[in-house]
């Protein structure tokens, strides 16, 4: 099988200062393509650390793809030593050249400096590969019958270049195995119990198809993959044993497509003609936020309150004031009035509402940070369930949200 390296150079991914995002991405790339990724690594922008890694993934892999050190200050010196790795010189592309002028003058509609035209510079021993999201073009060489890939590290633009050319350039070069993969997902179990329960499949499985567990938020994903060069026969192969699989997970399953949760609530109001709404309280937003990044979720989601104070609660969902005096914020009874404020209020056919503790203060004995109460309903009925997590702020956030998600997903199914 074709192997790949991926390496991430940047001083800010060593320390921490961003997260590497375009490995992983650059992964799944691969390997939906029939490209096995051996090997990651990030480096700082230095000379010897990036000219040593060169070397040494090159005796691993077939293929090096290269994100970062592309810009034009002086501690990008991706390009320069590509020059010299590659034993190169310096040439104004035309193309590119033409890309830059473009943006500065229709895009960013800014005077180009002197460093942005050498933005246009690469070496003249590489095919260009046309940034068509910025100004730092890709490149692509060759040597001793390996391809080295150079893409900037700027994650939209590095996506662009990888989906409109790199990907397809492989492809063409190599004779590459087709891939078949299902995924399922899983909640109300956890990963030891799924494992328990499907020991014997997976004991079964044959040895050109893997099995692997991805828990994640409280629920678990579930992933059958192999590979060959007869794409009909590993499609068959797979589909056999997925279907094998989810009867046995059948209690617990949730979607047997590659898709989050919120899709599959999505997916459920469409199929029904109805719409939610959210009223979030410890959750500030962040539901909403996973409802409306899907596109097409106008035809199901029209809105939030997020009511993260009494008087928002209050005025916008009319939470009784003697309600949350009596019970306090997070309670079963303020979240069940929250619902039904956020149905008269923006008229849905559906709606969810939490409220809780996340931390790392703000707990008392009663309630200790990491309580929530989830509540969605209807005009017709109200469910309710409290959750306790022991996490971290932002953890406890995503865990509400999955939570809630998938109460509100049982109750569409029922209601």
């Amino acid at each position: 099988m074709i192997q790949a390296s991926i390496i991430t150079i940047g001083d800010e991914l060593l320390i921490g200062q961003v997260i590497d995002t375009n490995s992983a991405w650059m992964a799944q790339q691969l390997n939906m393509a029939g490209i096995r990724v051996a090997r990651r690594v990030a480096v700082g922008d230095v000379w010897d650390e990036i000219w040593n890694s060169l070397e040494e993934e090159s005796k691993h892999a077939e293929i090096i793809l290269i994100t970062g050190g592309l810009g034009p200050t002086a501690d990008d010196i991706t390009k320069p030593l590509l020059c010299k790795y590659f034993n190169g010189k310096m040439i104004v592309d035309k193309g590119a050249l033409a890309n830059v002028e473009y943006i500065f003058k229709n895009v960013l509609n800014r005077p180009m400096i002197e460093s942005n035209l050498k933005q246009a510079e690469v070496p003249d021993t590489c095919k260009v590969i046309l940034n068509k999201r910025g100004t730092a073009p890709g490149m692509w060489f060759e040597k001793d019958g390996k391809i080295f890939v150079s893409m900037p590290g700027v994650p939209h633009e590095m996506k662009g270049m990888m989906e409109d050319e790199v990907i397809a350039s492989l492809q063409q070069r190599f004779t590459l195995p087709h891939i078949a993969y299902r995924t399922l997902l899983t909640a109300g179990i956890g990963e030891s119990y799924l494992a328990e329960l499907i020991k014997d499949f997976e004991n079964a499985l044959p040895k050109n198809i893997r099995l692997a567990y991805l828990p994640n938020y409280g629920m678990v994903r579930l992933r059958l993959s192999t590979s060959g060069i007869d794409g009909t026969t590993v499609e068959k192969e797979v589909q056999a044993q997925f279907e094998t699989l989810q009867s046995l997970v059948k209690e617990y399953l949730v979607t047997n497509e590659d898709e989050p949760l919120e899709a599959v609530v999505g997916k459920l109001l469409k199929a029904k003609g109805k719409t939610v709404s959210t009223a979030e309280s410890c959750t500030g937003g962040y539901i909403a936020h996973l409802f409306t990044a899907m596109p097409g979720s106008s035809a199901f989601y029209n809105g939030s309150v997020v009511s993260y104070s009494d008087k928002v609660k209050e005025e916008l969902l009319q939470v009784k004031r003697s309600t949350l005096d009596n019970n306090g914020a997070v309670s079963e009874e303020v979240v069940m009035q929250m619902v039904q404020g956020a149905l008269q209020t923006i008229k849905t056919s559906y709606a969810l509402a939490v409220s809780g503790i996340m931390g790392p203060d703000g707990g008392t004995e009663e309630k200790p940070v990491g309580t929530v109460w989830i509540a969605v309903g209807n005009a017709q009925k109200t469910v309710t369930k409290k959750l306790f997590f022991r996490f971290d702020r932002m953890r406890n956030i995503n865990l509400t949200a999955v939570n809630a998600l998938n109460i509100l997903r049982q109750f569409i199914i029922e209601n």
